[in-house]
């Protein structure tokens, strides 16, 4: 299991999401940026930042 908080990236936001793989975790995350945060285009700089920040959880 993964997880990565929105916090980590968006100061103040208390998304948190867990899935089995990174991909799955992109996918939400995409979502949420686009829903809640109004972006409709995600950099590629971004998403490797959010990638660098999922963490491994028990």
């Amino acid at each position: 299991m993964k997880q990565f908080s929105c916090g980590d990236v968006v100061p103040g936001c208390k998304a948190v999401f867990r899935a089995d793989s990174e991909g799955k975790i992109l996918e939400a995350v995409a979502a949420h940026a686009r829903d809640d945060h109004g972006m409709t285009d995600i950099p590629a700089e971004l998403v490797e930042r959010v990638r660098s920040l999922i963490q491994p959880v028990a």
